[in-house]
């Protein structure tokens, strides 16, 4: 289950939407305009089960979410879902995900007070037997140009 967003762990001014996440999830978004830098030579990692819940987390993760790793295990990993993102890129990284494939994409990525990162992602499947048992996600600093065009691109896409 994810929380609402609350106003006393923003930082600056922001505006509220309520998103519709996948699977039903109504949740209170409040988000700024500040932008956080990705740093330089680090990895975000996690895991999660095939529903999309978080089952781990690197450090990496929780220092750019601003979650505590507690906040971050056993929730959806659309805890992350910015409201400036298209549904059509989730989308397209699930039904990918969903065929057994890799996919790579640019996010905005929601931190826990308000403000935001791009990474580029990679999702792979984590297959054993034959049958997809959760995801890996390794997420690494996005150049600034294709952060620029994404930036273009994506409200043509909402």
């Amino acid at each position: 289950m994810i929380n609402d967003m609350k106003p006393e762990d923003i930082i600056g001014d922001y505006k509220e939407v309520m998103l519709d996440l996948y699977g039903g999830i109504k949740r209170l978004c409040l988000y700024s305009e500040v932008e956080t830098p990705y740093p330089d030579g680090k990895l975000i990692v996690s895991t999660t089960d095939t529903n999309g819940i978080i089952t781990h987390v690197n450090q990496s993760f929780v220092e750019m979410s601003g979650y505590t790793e507690a906040e971050l295990i056993n929730v959806p990993h659309s805890i992350l879902r910015h409201p400036n993102m298209p549904a059509a890129a989730f989308k397209d990284l699930w039904d990918t995900v969903l065929r057994g494939e890799k996919w790579q994409g640019f996010v905005k990525n929601l931190r826990k007070d308000g403000g935001y990162y791009w990474v580029k992602a990679t999702v792979i499947p984590n297959i054993r037997k034959g049958q997809i048992v959760g995801y890996t996600s390794v997420r690494r600093k996005p150049s600034r140009s294709k952060v620029e065009e994404c930036i273009k691109l994506y409200p043509t896409l909402m």
